[in-house]
């Protein structure tokens, strides 16, 4: 991920894959639509994994994300803010594919680029 190369991620993806979002769930092609634009948005991110637990068929893990908001983003004009966020994922794997995702990451992101009051 750190190197952009979604192509490589999305091959571990089963077809009917499906995320869950705070705001909605997305298809394997909707995320491969939505996918680069971040890369788009934040084309200097780095991503650290913090923390990586596995049990039975599903694996959590908590990372740190970190770029600058150089391009447009859901709409949002770039900015050029740093952001420092913190994101937790839950992925399910059946017969070594991810088949479901969800995203718990909170609303630190739209925070740190003015778009939400800290307060």
């Amino acid at each position: 991920m750190n190197r952009g190369e979604l192509d490589a991620l999305y091959e571990l993806f089963d077809p009917g894959y499906v995320s869950h979002y705070t705001d909605r769930d997305m298809t394997l092609e909707q995320n491969k639509q939505l996918g680069p634009t971040f890369y788009t948005s934040f084309p200097d991110i780095s991503i650290t994994i913090q923390d990586m637990v596995a049990e039975g068929d599903k694996v959590a893990f908590r990372e740190t994300w970190t770029g600058t908001h150089s391009g447009e983003f859901m709409g949002i004009t770039p900015t050029g803010r740093k952001i420092d966020i913190p994101v937790a994922y839950i992925i399910k794997i059946l017969g070594g594919r991810w088949v479901e995702f969800w995203n718990v990451t909170d609303i630190r992101l739209m925070q740190q680029l003015g778009i939400i009051p800290t307060q």
